[in-house]
């Protein structure tokens, strides 16, 4: 499937489909395209079916979505599935709402919470082919997590502490407990080395790339 349009269809109010169904027909041009709304058009109307006009259109199959689903094109010019870009940023609303800077959660609570959330919605979108779209949403997280720990600790003492006692080395630990002004810039490069991705882990924060 290459460069494919897409003529999707919303019905409603009909016998032989129940409200708000959706079709989806795949064609290899916007001329084509026009031609298969117009007869479906012509057909559902025969069927006393009404469109929705709104939300039927002739479109780029990339700039559409089925079931959580849409359409990229790849290097090598194939089509690939990969996550709507609404999911996405649902997805990344809900993890900021499970690692927000306030609440008075430990860690622990906070991983707890992802491990119930992670893993169901990656299984939901297993079909996807983009790796590296989830390897960006994991390196996001980490960092929105080790922002979260400067959070925690509020000052550069116990800063300090924490990471020599995750093992960290005196050089690492001094350097983030002297910027912990800047918990947003820290976490992204200082913290990464006194608390790298084996750290998380450990924790059993679920990774949403294979």
């Amino acid at each position: 499937m290459r460069r494919e349009f897409h003529v999707r269809f919303c019905e409603g109010g009909g016998v032989r489909f129940p409200s708000a169904t959706r079709r989806n027909v795949y064609v290899r041009s916007p001329r084509a395209g026009q031609r298969v709304m117009g007869l479906l058009r012509w057909l559902y109307g025969r069927l006393r079916l009404r469109v929705n006009e709104s939300k039927s259109a002739v479109d780029l199959v990339e700039h559409r979505k089925v079931l959580g689903y849409s359409f990229g094109v790849a290097r090598d010019g194939a089509m690939r599935l990969r996550v709507a870009d609404k999911p996405l940023a649902e997805l990344k609303a809900r993890i900021c709402q499970i690692t927000r800077r306030t609440g008075g959660r430990s860690m622990d609570q906070v991983i707890a919470e992802l491990k119930e959330y992670l893993p169901g919605w990656r299984n939901y979108y297993t079909l996807a082919e983009s790796p590296r779209t989830f390897e960006r949403l994991d390196k996001w997280l980490r960092h929105r997590l080790r922002a979260l720990y400067l959070k925690q600790w509020k000052r550069g003492p116990t800063a300090y502490r924490r990471l020599r006692a995750y093992g960290a080395s005196h050089r690492a630990a001094a350097t983030v407990a002297a910027n912990m002004r800047f918990r947003w810039k820290t976490s992204r490069h200082a913290l990464n080395a006194a608390l790298p991705n084996s750290h998380f882990d450990a924790l059993g924060l679920p990774r949403l790339s294979a």
